[in-house]
């Protein structure tokens, strides 16, 4: 089942929509489950709902698997705001090449990820039979560089990470400082990817698919002396849209929730 309710980000005082998806036999049972957050909510289940009408079903695959796991996806925020909460610092330079103005994008998601984990994981753990230490992030692009920085900030809460097709080029330096200066003992599992083909048609600003590439290599190669179950996938033909993050979502989720360390 898929609920969707209203929230307020309160930090920002904006309006959001989640959508929290129970097994099949949640209401059968007395069973406790771990929690999924899962950034750009719009485009975790359903088509229609979806940015480019293109979702990545979670639901449907979690209902065929049988996996007992809560997810709670949360809404991205629209336009460029959306930049602003994904990106952990600010970035005064990249505007004009993403969006064709002169300003400063970033800077939000340290509020973002802490309102997560200080406010709507107490309300979910309050109001589902959850399991509060067995707590886990997925996220894509923008959303892939603001689960890591989750697990950086809060590793004893999102014990389990996933970060496909990230743009780490977006607050690139920042992030390895805090990469290297972040205790990463309490995250049980990392999973992280890249495509080659994550950039359709480069602008003349914009990142490229070497970018994208050299980017996660470097992040993944700080992560690897920190995190001792990672794993780091170079997808040959991965392109950057829900439909290929939709055919990854399996095997990622099987990686993450394994009980094989």
């Amino acid at each position: 089942m898929i609920e969707t309710k209203q929230i307020t980000i309160t930090p920002f005082e904006r309006e959001r929509t989640i959508r929290i998806y129970t097994p099949a036999d949640y209401d059968s049972t007395d069973k406790r489950y771990p929690v999924l957050y899962m950034h750009d909510g719009q485009n975790v289940f359903a088509d229609e709902d979806a940015s480019y009408k293109m979702s990545w079903r979670a639901g449907e695959y979690m209902d065929a698997s049988k996996r007992d796991i809560i997810i709670v996806g949360i809404d991205s925020a629209p336009g460029e705001m959306r930049l602003d909460e994904y990106g952990p610092w600010e970035n005064p330079y990249i505007g004009e090449s993403l969006l064709g103005q002169d300003v400063t994008l970033g800077g939000q998601g340290s509020a973002y990820i802490e309102y997560i984990s200080q406010e709507l994981k107490p309300m979910i753990d309050a109001n589902y039979r959850t399991k509060p230490d067995e707590t886990a992030m997925m996220g894509s692009s923008m959303g892939g560089l603001i689960s890591i920085y989750a697990a950086c900030v809060y590793p004893d809460v999102f014990k389990r990470v996933a970060s496909l097709s990230s743009a780490f080029w977006f607050n690139q330096t920042e992030l390895e400082q805090l990469i290297d200066a972040s205790d990463l003992n309490g995250v049980e599992r990392l999973y992280m990817d890249v495509g080659r083909k994550e950039v359709e048609q480069p602008s003349a600003d914009g990142p490229t698919n070497e970018m994208y590439l050299e980017s996660s290599e470097r992040v993944y190669a700080l992560l690897r002396d920190k995190v001792e179950h990672i794993r780091f996938e170079v997808i040959e033909e991965g392109v950057h849209n829900e439909l290929a993050w939709r055919n990854r979502f399996p095997m990622v989720i099987s990686y993450l929730f394994s009980e094989e360390l």
